[in-house]
């Protein structure tokens, strides 16, 4: 089934917390030590007590069992500062794409009066320029101060979140700091160099709708995207896609006319993404996600946004079923299901 779309994380940095695994999943997730918690697939430590904030509780948010979607809760003394760690597994790992998903976010959810104060690279557990750190003031017409944190490392994004009152504002920033600053990494040479994504207008916008001119070629059934990632590139914005959940960006590198075009659905990794195929004329079609790689044909051009707007929706009459899905586990494994459809 085409991918539905998923809205952007709208409530992500408010104070609520979001509802959460079964406690029968927190194990396979998270090993607990008297003072510090491991995700065990992912290979990253953090304390259980940091900068005012004690844990709470850990597990999965989705994909029970599977250890690729994992979160830590921590809560200050009298609950007003409230913070959560991600461990996650996007099949698109990318730590400022998912920061400026997150930002659109916030911006979204917290109104025009939010000033974005800090949006800069900093140091993850003592490495330089591992993290992408956001703070935001004046969120919720004054009321909050909320601020996040991403970080790439091997496979795994991991995010950071700390929300409470204004004028607990530096309780919020040392939360948030203390909790970059004491994350330790069984392998630190897997941390990427990060910083905030560059995007600006690109030159032309494609309007043309395209048509469905093959099956994916054989071989590229993971696919990759030959993008530059974690701020390293700047990207363009090509095009906007109003769908019945939301609007959406195209982007594109800056100054790569007929690269790879990428559809960020929300801060978890979503994308939609429109690559040169291989060996052919035309574009291949592939859907990311939590641990999953959906691949399906390729088109004789990029798609228009309307097209782009019905994939989403899952009101495309060509895009039909995925033609190989891949599926990325927290212990490595990689698995290739190969389905090869006639088109309609």
């Amino acid at each position: 089934m085409p991918l539905r779309a998923l809205p952007l994380v709208s409530a992500l940095l408010a104070l609520a917390m979001p509802a959460f695994g079964h406690a029968a999943e927190e194990a396979e997730a998270w090993t607990p030590t008297e003072t510090t918690l491991r995700a065990n697939a992912a290979g990253i430590i953090l304390p259980q007590t940091v900068a005012g904030l004690s844990l709470s509780k850990s597990g999965e948010v989705s994909n029970g069992g599977k250890g690729i979607d994992n979160y830590a809760q921590y809560l200050s003394q009298d609950g007003a500062v409230q913070a959560t760690l991600y461990v996650y597994l996007p099949s698109y790992a990318d730590a400022a794409l998912a920061a400026y998903m997150t930002d659109k976010a916030v911006m979204e959810r917290f109104g025009a009066k939010t000033l974005r104060t800090s949006y800069t690279s900093a140091a993850a557990g003592g490495h330089a320029g591992t993290a992408i750190r956001a703070v935001y003031d004046d969120a919720a017409d004054g009321a909050l101060t909320t601020a996040a944190a991403f970080i790439h490392a091997g496979r795994w994004i991991v995010k950071m979140r700390v929300t409470g009152p204004a004028e607990r504002r530096k309780d919020v920033l040392a939360g948030l700091d203390g909790m970059i600053a004491n994350l330790a990494f069984d392998d630190p040479g897997a941390l990427h160099a990060v910083i905030p994504a560059k995007i600006s207008t690109c030159p032309a916008a494609y309007n043309r709708d395209a048509r469905l001119s093959g099956a994916a070629p054989s071989g590229t059934e993971k696919g990759e995207i030959a993008l530059p990632r974690d701020g390293r590139g700047s990207l363009c914005l090509r095009g906007t896609v109003e769908t019945s959940d939301g609007r959406y960006e195209m982007l594109q590198q800056t100054g790569m006319e007929g690269s790879a075009i990428i559809v960020p659905i929300d801060d978890t990794g979503s994308l939609l993404a429109f690559e040169p195929a291989q060996g052919r004329s035309g574009y291949q079609l592939s859907m990311h996600s939590l641990g999953q790689t959906e691949l399906y044909g390729v088109y004789d051009r990029i798609p228009s946004p309307r097209q782009i707007a019905a994939i989403i929706d899952g009101k495309d009459p060509q895009t039909a079923q995925a033609e190989a899905t891949t599926a990325y586990a927290a212990n490595g494994e990689v698995t290739v299901s190969v389905t090869r459809k006639s088109l309609r």
